[in-house]
C-alpha cells in the first residue's frame, strides 16, 4: 500500500501544453499535448492537491496557455510566468490577479534566448513587492560564479532540479557547497525534482543525482520542494510519475520532513 499524501501536498513544477496554442518562433521542440485534464489524472493518482504551473519556454512571452490553465485549476494552483523586460506594472498586476506568483528564468541553452542574466536583478526588484518568486534554472556548476548575484536578489528564489548540475558533482564539490550556502539565506529553496535530467547512472534510483537530493534534504529540509516535472518534456522514455514521487521517500526518509517538503515549504515559496 502506498503511503497517504499529507493534505495540501504540492507538485512544484508542472508544464501545461495545449495543441491549440501556437508555439513561439523561438521554440526548440514540439511538446506533447498535455492539458489540465490529463494532469488532474496524475494528481489524483499521486494523491496531490496543489500545483505550480511553470510557463514552458516553447510559448515564449505568451502566457495565455498558462493563464487559462490557472483559471481551470483555481486556488489549488499558482503560476510562474515568462515576461518581457518591458512588461508594465499593470500587466504584472493582472498576472498576479490570475494566480501568477513568480517569474521563470531558464538560463540553459535551448531556452530560445528569452531571458538574460543582466535583466534578472531589475526583474526581481520589480516583483519582490508582489511576493513573487524567481524560478531559476541554470547549470549548477556555475553556482560559485552566480552565487553573489543570487544572494543579492530581493524577494524569493527557487532553484530548479536539484541544482541542475549538467555533469553530476559529488556532495563535497565547491559548486554543490555553493548551492547549500545559497539555501542558508531566508527565502531560498531548491526543487528535489528531475533527477533524470542530468543523471549519468540512470534509473531506477539515479544514484549520482540522488546523493545530492539526499544531502539537500538532510542539510536544508526547510528549503526543499518536490516536483514531478510533468509531462517530462522532450524526454524519452517518459519517466513514471509514481516512481519520481517514490524517490522522495529515499531522499527524505523522515515523514515530517517529507510533509514539510510537500506542504509547508511550497506554501512559503509560492504563497498558497
Amino acid at each position: 500500500m502506498k503511503p497517504a499524501m499529507p493534505a495540501g501536498a504540492c507538485d512544484c513544477h508542472v508544464h501545461i501544453y495545449e495543441d491549440r496554442y501556437a508555439l513561439a518562433p523561438s521554440a526548440t521542440f514540439k511538446p506533447p499535448h498535455a492539458p489540465v485534464s490529463a494532469y488532474r489524472k496524475v494528481q489524483r493518482a499521486l494523491g496531490l492537491q496543489r500545483a505550480v504551473l511553470v510557463q514552458p519556454t516553447g510559448y515564449g512571452f505568451n502566457n495565455r496557455c498558462l493563464l487559462d490553465a490557472l483559471a481551470l485549476m483555481g486556488a489549488a494552483a499558482r503560476g510562474i510566468a515568462i515576461v518581457a523586460p518591458d512588461t508594465g506594472d499593470e500587466q504584472l498586476q493582472r498576472l498576479h490577479a490570475a494566480g501568477v506568483r513568480g517569474l521563470r528564468y531558464m538560463m540553459l541553452p535551448g531556452a530560445g534566448g528569452l531571458m538574460r542574466w543582466d535583466d534578472l536583478p531589475e526583474a526581481a526588484e520589480r516583483v519582490a513587492p508582489l511576493g513573487w518568486t524567481i524560478n531559476l534554472q541554470f547549470d549548477g556548476r556555475e553556482m560559485p560564479q552566480r552565487k553573489a548575484l543570487i544572494d543579492g536578489l530581493p524577494g524569493k528564489v527557487v532553484v530548479d532540479h536539484i541544482g541542475r548540475f549538467v555533469e553530476p558533482v559529488v556532495v563535497t564539490d565547491p559548486a554543490f557547497k555553493a548551492l547549500q550556502s545559497v539555501l542558508d539565506r531566508p527565502g531560498r529553496w531548491v526543487k528535489l525534482s528531475g533527477p533524470y535530467e542530468t543523471s549519468k547512472s540512470g534509473p531506477p534510483d539515479y544514484a549520482d543525482v540522488s546523493a545530492l537530493a539526499r544531502a539537500l534534504a538532510a542539510s536544508h529540509p526547510e528549503r526543499c520542494l518536490w516536483a514531478s516535472n510533468w509531462p517530462h518534456p522532450n524526454r524519452q522514455p517518459v519517466p513514471d510519475d509514481a516512481e519520481m514521487l517514490a524517490l522522495l521517500h529515499d531522499w527524505a526518509p523522515d515523514a515530517s520532513v517529507r510533509e514539510a517538503i510537500l506542504v509547508a515549504n511550497p506554501s512559503a515559496a509560492y504563497a498558497f
